[in-house]
């Protein structure tokens, strides 16, 4: 069938019914491609990013479902690690003196210098410093001798059951003789006070 285009020139809108049949069909069809485009642009694309994001939804709670699976399966893994670092935690505590251990470490280090040789001169306790959960004690020391004797205080040292760091030495050649100044740090754990309710069932 031949479109005769003389036809779309002699239409009415008021007589749609009395249109040739060419033009029904074309008019048909170009509103066919219109209802198309706007129920795409006003219901059939809203529904295809809702779509979309239920897609990305899933995956999100897919990957979270994964990872609390994990978690859950090692469950009895991870219990255990948590008991061994409350072990090597409370070893390391014990490390630490106590505030009526604190007077004690003077006469262990007094005995470790003694012991190697040296001349104490000065052993003073410092202010003490409060970091996040620890006090600091720093001692100043000075103490002559010669080399392998304050190696073997610093050695010492580093043997005594509870934590001491050397720190800031300072070492001057008097005749035979070395004087060195230098201070040990000792550390304790300062429990923080606990919040009110906090232990109760």
């Amino acid at each position: 069938m031949k479109l005769n285009l003389q036809q779309f020139n002699d239409i009415d809108f008021e007589n749609i019914g009395g249109w040739p049949v060419q033009v029904k069909v074309v008019f048909a069809a170009v509103m066919g491609v219109l209802v198309l485009i706007f129920g795409y642009l006003f219901f059939l694309s809203s529904a295809l990013e809702q779509y979309s994001a239920a897609q990305n939804k899933e995956a999100d709670l897919r990957n979270d479902y994964k990872f609390k699976y994990t978690l859950a399966s090692n469950l009895d893994v991870y219990r255990q690690q948590l008991n061994d670092m409350e072990v090597q935690f409370n070893t390391l505590l014990r490390m630490l003196p106590s505030q009526n251990e604190m007077p004690s470490l003077l006469d262990d280090l007094t005995f470790v210098a003694t012991n190697a040789g040296l001349q104490i001169h000065s052993l003073d306790w410092q202010p003490q410093l409060n970091r996040d959960f620890y006090g600091e004690f720093p001692i100043n020391m000075t103490v002559t001798g010669d080399y392998h004797q304050l190696g073997k205080l610093v050695s010492g040292v580093a043997q005594l059951p509870r934590i001491v760091s050397l720190h800031d030495f300072v070492i001057e050649k008097s005749d035979d003789k070395l004087t060195m100044e230098i201070q040990a740090r000792a550390y304790r754990f300062i429990e923080q006070p606990k919040l009110k309710g906090q232990g109760k069932k």
